[in-house]
């Protein structure tokens, strides 16, 4: 039987790494073209990997991929090993009786069959709405970061971020590097809160340095602390932003608007497994064992903490997997890593002030035009969505139902079947009988 692991980022190759070390036969399944997920996704200007979905030709794919030594040494790792086979650009849709996932592949539906199964979700970006953040022009930070990373052209384009959070920094650097005009930088978090955050850096060196180096790459660039976004303006596209610290607003012109407010754990996949969460993140022991037998869970999905834990993380989940030893220096360098995630936690978590950003007329709800004062008055996601139409569109509420989260206050919604949009096609080979409905 076989280790499935959902998910190839760092904590994915990771557990991929190993768990395969010893022998044991591990499949990879990833929603996207190549490895290394959205933080090690192929960097500007590396050559695109051929399509093929399938496993065959993984390893032409782990060449492709340009990311940091300790994503270049899990790759050199796994192409090695025969045991180890990659499932790209496919999706797990549904959850099947008898350990069995529904996966959708350019190939058609596959039923993959786990005996252990390690789930690397991720994270997707926490979006606060504010007047004007649909307008065309304006994204999250990851998402810039990502479409940049794609071949999104910026040169001479004027951006402007704001919100909270490294993420920032790490995506100004990457438009920087692109040859956008990063004109300004809004931090919500306070001066005072900036400065712990610096203090708290002194216990995690290489991430000092980090820091330290993209404060350098994006000096001259105007940066200010306690600073929000009042609205997004323009016509047809974005034009300009406003922007207020304390009693005082203004207005920059911009081309792009990267707007970040932090993270959010996927636990979709988890809880259709039955996984229990606490904190918005899958619950999990100190050996990645989540609440059900058998199914394990690593990196930011377990909660937000950065690559260094989603590597410890996921180290942690294929041993146990696996069957081998976990040693008291890879439970070490999961502790050490999670501090990190708290001191994230602690220095940028959205604050209620944020808030008061989403006026009433303030679209929600962007695929079906539903307005927080529509909203308002709703005691829960359920009822807003018979009600409303909340979260019935294309991103299925993958958007407005974390931003309803931090708005009112509601529990995430349920988790239902199929987790993405997918063809009659995929749900016809789900066999009919006991078990077999999706």
């Amino acid at each position: 039987m076989t280790i499935v692991i959902i998910g190839a980022g760092p904590a994915g190759l990771a557990a991929a790494e190993a768990a395969s070390a010893h022998g044991a036969p591990v499949l990879v399944i990833d929603d996207n073209p190549a490895p290394g997920g959205q933080i090690w996704r192929a960097a500007l200007g590396a050559p695109t990997p051929a399509r093929a979905p399938d496993a065959t030709r993984a390893p032409q794919r782990l060449r492709s991929v340009r990311v940091d030594q300790r994503g270049h040494a899990l790759l050199a790792a796994l192409r090695d090993r025969h045991h180890v086979s990659f499932l790209f650009e496919a999706r797990s849709v549904a959850v099947l009786a008898g350990q069995v996932l529904l996966v959708d592949t350019p190939n058609g539906p596959q039923h993959i069959t786990w005996s252990q199964l390690i789930l690397c979700t991720g994270a997707r970006e926490l979006l606060i709405p504010f007047p004007g953040w649909t307008l065309p022009g304006v994204t999250g930070a990851g998402g810039l970061q990502a479409l940049v990373k794609g071949g999104l052209p910026l040169t001479n384009q004027r951006v402007v971020f704001a919100g909270t959070g490294p993420l920032l920094l790490a995506s100004a650097a990457t438009a920087h590097a692109a040859g956008a005009q990063v004109i300004h930088i809004a931090e919500h978090a306070s001066r005072r809160q900036l400065a712990s955050f610096a203090a708290g850096l002194l216990r995690h060196p290489a991430k000092l340095r980090q820091a330290a180096h993209l404060l350098h790459t994006l000096r001259g660039t105007r940066h200010t602390a306690a600073t929000r976004i009042v609205e997004a303006r323009g016509d047809s596209r974005l034009r300009s932003v406003t922007l207020q610290r304390g009693g005082t607003t203004w207005d920059i012109e911009c081309d792009y608007l990267a707007a970040g407010f932090g993270l959010v754990p996927e636990t979709t996949l988890a809880r259709l497994l039955g996984c229990q969460t606490k904190d918005g993140a899958i619950a999990v022991d100190h050996h990645q064992c989540t609440t059900q037998a058998n199914i394990f869970a690593a990196g930011e999905c377990t909660g937000i903490g950065g690559v260094d834990k989603s590597l410890a993380e996921g180290r942690i989940a294929g041993l146990q997997a696996a069957g081998r030893k976990i040693t008291p220096a890879d439970q070490q360098a999961r502790t050490h890593a999670c501090s990190f995630g708290k001191l994230l936690s602690r220095s940028f978590a959205p604050s209620a002030a944020l808030q008061s950003m989403c006026r009433p007329d303030t679209l929600v709800c962007r695929c079906e035009d539903v307005t927080r004062a529509q909203i308002e008055g709703h005691a829960t996601w359920r009822d807003a969505k018979l009600q409303m139409r909340l979260g019935m569109g294309p991103c299925q509420g993958r958007v407005c139902a974390s931003a309803c989260e931090f708005l009112f206050g509601w529990d995430a919604p349920d988790a239902r079947q199929p987790v993405f949009p997918t063809t009659a096609a995929t749900l016809a080979s789900v066999p009919a009988g006991p078990g077999g409905d999706s």
